[in-house]
Parts: structure tokens; sequence; C-alpha cells
């Protein structure tokens, strides 16, 4: 039997529409650091199933699984209007060759995800086969979300500091970290978005981690030229969920652990305000 929540109304699509969901999308990783079994899946989908868009196995953990295991595990989603997404495992074929990538694809196919995930930064490979790759994905009739890694400079997060009464203030030495061209990284999601990719991914990282030092400015570039239905942010914490969903509203995407995806239901809700947590401690299932 469906459990509602008192204060929640699924039918408000003020908040978020019913799945599928082209925004206000939830897409949660199996748990990290234990085996994903059949019993901690369902006991997730039954309890938040309507909360949750999409699932991926993280880490290439399904590359360590039979592929019945595998199998079980996606109907399993699928019962309950999930996707399943492969993770970011795609590059790690590239040892057995160019043709590895093909059966991988058909592999995917075959047991039955629905979207797979192509880590631009770890594959290395030129632009036009980054858009080759997303065009035999799509011929395939699966979806492709590839994933960008925005880094810059950690000397450029503000300090909090300042010169008050004219003191001054020794300028963060500079690190030897690779900067994104945050120009360049868009352009090139935009092209894979024109080669047929469905979504992008955005590892935010350094931009994400603390919600205290967000990049505001990289964030407001990047939804401003492709769009908020078009991207998806990994949401690192509890706080930084916060921050998307109170400054881009409940129609952002946002990629999360598990255990955040309730948390973030609540945050998604209308006028709770900041206090979300109060709403969870008060709320109750009426059967």
């Amino acid at each position: 039997m469906s459990l509602y929540y008192r204060w929640k109304n699924f039918e408000e699509e003020e908040d978020r529409p019913d799945k599928p969901r082209r925004f206000g999308v939830t897409e949660m990783r199996t748990p990290h650091y234990t085996l994903p079994t059949q019993n901690v899946l369902e006991d997730i989908f039954e309890s938040m199933g309507h909360f949750v868009d999409g699932l991926k196995l993280a880490g290439g953990s399904h590359s360590l699984m039979s592929k019945s295991v595998i199998k079980e595990m996606i109907e399993m989603a699928h019962k309950h209007d999930v996707y399943v997404s492969t993770g970011d495992w795609a590059e790690h074929l590239f040892r057995s060759g160019p043709s590895a990538f093909k059966q991988y694809v058909e592999d995917c196919k075959q047991v039955g995800f629905d979207t797979i995930e192509l880590n631009v930064g770890s594959l290395e490979v030129p632009e036009e086969t980054l858009l080759r790759y997303v065009r035999l994905i799509k011929s395939a009739g699966l979806k492709v979300k590839p994933q960008f890694a925005v880094k810059f400079n950690k000397s450029d997060i503000p300090t909090g500091r300042d010169r008050a009464f004219g003191a001054y203030v020794v300028p963060a030495s500079r690190s030897n970290e690779f900067v994104e061209d945050v120009d360049l990284l868009i352009r090139r999601a935009e092209r894979c978005l024109e080669a047929g990719a469905d979504m992008i991914m955005i590892d935010a990282d350094d931009v994400c981690k603390q919600a205290d030092s967000v990049r505001t400015d990289i964030i407001a570039k990047i939804i401003g030229r492709l769009g908020i239905e078009k991207t998806m942010f990994e949401a690192s914490n509890a706080r930084t969920s916060e921050w998307f969903v109170k400054c881009y509203g409940p129609k952002v995407n946002l990629f999360v652990d598990h255990s955040q995806v309730m948390d973030l239901e609540c945050l998604r809700g209308r006028n709770l305000g900041k206090n979300h947590a109060s709403v969870l401690g008060s709320s109750y299932f009426l059967f």
C-alpha cells in the first residue's frame, strides 16, 4: 500500500510533477561502502520510491556483479519508475581497445540499463570522438549523460576576511591545481547536447563541496547557458542541496547519496523554509 505524508500532496505540480520528470530530478547513488543488495534497494524504493527518479550504480560496482544480479536490481528499479545509470565506468574499457566500447554499450542495453554516463575528464579523448560515442549510445536506444568536472584554483575562493580599518590581508598562495576553462566546458557540453545527450552531469567538486564558499558565478553561467532542465549537479552534502534548492528552486536536478533523498524532498517542498529538519520530526505516515 502506498504511503503518503500528511504535509505533502504529490498531486501539487507547483512542487514537482509526477514521474517521469523532466526537471526536479533526484538521482541517487547506490550505497557506496556496502554491497547494494536487493533487500537494501527494495527498502529504499518501498519507502522513498516516489521521490527517486534515477539510480546510479556507484564506483563501477556493476562490473563486479553477475549479469543476473544486475538485471534483478534494474527490474526492481523499473517497477518503481526509476531509471538506472551505469555511472562513470566506460573509461576503464579502453584498456581492451576501441572495439570494447561498442560491446559495452550492447551489454548495458542487454541487461537493462537506461542511461550510460561518460566521464569526459577520464575518457581523455578528442572532442569529435566524444561526440561519436554520444551518437553511438543514442543509436542503441539508450540515454547518455556526459559528466564534466569543474576545477578552479582554491586560492580564488573568498576567505571571508576583509581589510577592516585598512589592515592588509596577505593574499592566499596560488595552488598548482588544474584550472578548467568554464566557457570551454560549456561549449563542449553544448555540442554533446546537440549530438543527442539527454542531460549534462556537473561534478563540481570544489565548486559545490562547501556551500559557504560555492562559486555562484560558475554555477550561474552553466545553468544560464545549458538550461536548468539539461543540467544535473552533484550535491556533496545536505547543505549543498539546500543551497541549490534555495537559489534555483525545486526544479533543479541533483545527484545525491541515498541517505539524503528524504531530506532533499523536504527541501523541494513548498513553504518549508530553512528549518526543513523540523518537518521530518513532526510528520507521520498515513496508511
